[in-house]
C-alpha cells in the first residue's frame, strides 16, 4: 500500500507520520518511508534546497513550471525503490508527492487557465512521462491556518527536517497569504480524486484538534 500525507508548511504532518509510523509496525507491516524532497539525496534535492533558502532569488524569480520540474525529477528517480518496496509486500509512507507540486507551484500563478495548464502539466509529467507510483490513498491535514501561522512564526529551526534551510528562511514560509493560496489549490484537488481524502484538524470552535484525535480521524480512512 503507498499512502501520501498532504499538508501546509507547518501544519503538524511530522507528529502524524510518526504516529503512523508506529501504527503501521504495530500491525505487523513491514514499512518503507520517503519525506519528499529528498533534500540529502539526490542532486534534484539539493537544488530544491538552495531554491527554499532563496538561493535563487524569491519565489516570484523563477517560474513556478521550472520549480515543479525539479521536485518531478527528484520523484523519478526515486521511483524505481519504491516500486521495488511495493513489490516485496511493504507499506510504503510518504510525506508529501504529486499533489504538494501541484498545490505550491499553481499556487504562484493567478490567471486559472494558465494555474490548469500547469496543473495538467504536472500530473501528465510525473504519473505518464515519469510513471511514478500511483498512490492508494492521499490524505490532506486541513489545520486552522492560525495554528499554520503561529507555528512559521515561530523558530522551528530544532525540526529534525529542516538542515536544509542552512540557518535561512524558507522562502514558502515567509507569507501566510502563499500558504492560503496554497490551501485553497489543495481544496481544489480533493474535489477531483476521489483517493484524496481531507482530514479536518480543527475543533468546533476553530482551533487545533489534540494530535490524537487526528490520528484518530487518519486511522478511519485506512483498511488495515
Amino acid at each position: 500500500m503507498l499512502i501520501v500525507i498532504e499538508g501546509l508548511d507547518g501544519s503538524g504532518k511530522s507528529t502524524q507520520v510518526a504516529k503512523l509510523k508506529e501504527y503501521i509496525l504495530d500491525k505487523g507491516m513491514k514499512l518503507k518511508y520517503i519525506h519528499f524532497p529528498r533534500y540529502d539525496q539526490s542532486p534534484y534535492g539539493d537544488l530544491i534546497g538552495k531554491f527554499l533558502r532563496g538561493g535563487f532569488g524569491n519565489i516570484e524569480d523563477v517560474h513556478p513550471q521550472l520549480v515543479a520540474l525539479l521536485y518531478a525529477l527528484d520523484r523519478k528517480e526515486a521511483s524505481p525503490q519504491i516500486y521495488n518496496w511495493l513489490k516485496e509486500g511493504y507499506c510504503v509512507l510518504l510525506d508529501r508527492y504529486v499533489y504538494s507540486n501541484i498545490a505550491y507551484q499553481c499556487s504562484k500563478i493567478s490567471d486559472s487557465s494558465e494555474r490548469e495548464e500547469l496543473r495538467e502539466w504536472i500530473i501528465n509529467l510525473e504519473y505518464q512521462d515519469y510513471n511514478i507510483p500511483v498512490p492508494d490513498i492521499n490524505l490532506f491535514l486541513d489545520v486552522p491556518i492560525d495554528f499554520v501561522n503561529s507555528r512559521l512564526t515561530s523558530s522551528r529551526a530544532s525540526d529534525s527536517d529542516r538542515d536544509y534551510l542552512q540557518g535561512e528562511r524558507d522562502i514558502h514560509e515567509e507569507d501566510i497569504n502563499f500558504q492560503k493560496n496554497v490551501r485553497d489549490v489543495y481544496l481544489q484537488q480533493l474535489q477531483r480524486d476521489p483517493k484524496f481524502i481531507s482530514i479536518n484538524c480543527s475543533s468546533t470552535d476553530g482551533s487545533m484538534l489534540p494530535s490524537d484525535q487526528i490520528f484518530d480521524k487518519i486511522k478511519s480512512q485506512l483498511n488495515f
